[in-house]
Order: structure tokens, then C-alpha cells, then sequence
């Protein structure tokens, strides 16, 4: 376990980059605006599901054979934004029911969830995260080195979870006036769905190997 300084240093480094948005962030975010605050919770929990994955992955060295392997990088990588753009254009296609008064179509907790899941496992950003920073804090000299990666990284998920639920409430409460704004409502669709396409166009073409939540 690291001391107390370099948990300390960890944690503030941990927070200002989870602070910044990023493609798991604008996920919450959409599903609180679509269907509130339990919806974004939820998905919360599914892209930090998809963060244990990467958690073990990194403590078992399979994040550093990603990053080695140009192929495999750019394989996740386009996996994780055609992804994204599918669940853009899919919002994006939906028709308002009963051709009067559109409503906002609802997906089920459960399918949130999983799509959060899936969001951060094909999101490349994620694991480049965990072999470009996480490591800084590993005291090799300690031994122990994947127990260490399995610390942090929890931790960091922990903190994560925190910053990423208040996004969630935050956005959830804004959504609760914006789908009381029929304009916004009408819209909607093209709002979400421009936010899914967008992320997955960028990291499409996104060259950086830089990692943030």
C-alpha cells in the first residue's frame, strides 16, 4: 500500500483529471438529461463496472501488451467508437410515438447499465490511463507491483464514482427542466444522439495516446 503522500498526491491528480469530461462523462451526463437520476446513476455504475476490467487488465500486464501492439490498439479503439456512433445514430433515427406529442423514449435500467459497461471496455483512453499514469505511483521497490496497480486503481474507480455520481445528479436535475421545455423535447434526440456520433468521431480519429475519464 503507498504512504500517505503519494496516496494524497494520487487522489488530487485522480480528481483533476476526472473532474475533465471525457466520452464516459458525456455518457452519464446524456442518460441523466434522457431519463433522469436514477438512469444516470445507474450507468455510473456500468462505465466503473467496465473500469474493474480495466483494473485487472492493467494488474495482469494486458493493458502494456494493448499499447505494444498497434493492432490490437486500433482494434479497440474503432470497436469503442463505431460503438458510440451506433448508439448515436440509433437516438438519432427514433421516431416520436403516436405522431403527437413526442415523449422521450425510455431504455431499460438494465440495458443502461450494460451499455455503460461496454462504453468504458471499448473506450482505449481508459487503459492508456492506467499504463500512463496509474504507474507513476507504483513503488517497484515494494514489490507487489499488480496488488499495487489493484490498490490504485480501485481507488481511483472509487473516486471516480464520486466525481462521475455528481455529474449524474447535476445533469439529471437540469434534464428535469430541459424535458419540461418543449423545444428541447422535440429535439431531443438530435441533442443525444449528436453527443453519442460526436464522441465516437473523435475517437475515431483521435492519434493521442493521452487517457482521461
Amino acid at each position: 500500500m503507498p504512504d500517505a503522500s503519494t496516496l494524497t498526491l494520487f487522489a488530487l491528480a485522480s480528481l483533476a483529471l476526472l473532474i475533465v469530461p471525457g466520452p464516459a462523462v458525456l455518457y452519464i451526463v446524456t442518460r441523466s438529461i434522457d431519463q433522469g437520476r436514477t438512469a444516470g446513476i445507474v450507468s455510473t455504475l456500468g462505465i466503473h463496472v467496465g473500469t474493474l476490467v480495466h483494473i485487472a487488465a492493467a494488474a495482469l500486464g494486458l493493458s502494456a501488451l494493448v499499447v505494444s501492439s498497434a493492432l490490437a490498439f486500433n482494434t479497440i479503439k474503432y470497436l469503442g467508437a463505431a460503438y458510440l456512433i451506433w448508439l448515436g445514430v440509433r437516438k438519432i433515427m427514433g421516431r416520436d410515438e403516436d405522431g403527437g406529442e413526442p415523449e422521450v423514449r425510455t431504455q431499460r435500467l438494465s440495458r443502461i447499465f450494460y451499455q455503460g459497461i461496454l462504453v468504458n471496455i471499448l473506450n482505449p483512453k481508459t487503459a492508456l490511463f492506467f499504463l500512463a499514469f496509474l504507474p507513476q505511483f507504483v513503488d517497484v521497490s515494494k514489490g507487489h507491483v499488480g496488488l499495487q496497480i489493484l490498490f490504485l486503481g480501485v481507488f481511483f474507480m472509487l473516486i471516480g464514482m464520486c466525481s462521475d455520481g455528481l455529474y449524474a445528479v447535476v445533469a439529471a436535475g437540469a434534464g428535469n427542466w430541459l424535458r419540461g421545455n418543449a423545444r428541447f423535447v422535440r429535439f431531443q434526440r438530435y441533442f443525444s444522439g449528436g453527443i453519442f456520433v460526436t464522441l465516437g468521431l473523435a475517437a475515431a480519429l483521435s492519434g493521442s495516446r493521452a487517457a482521461t475519464d
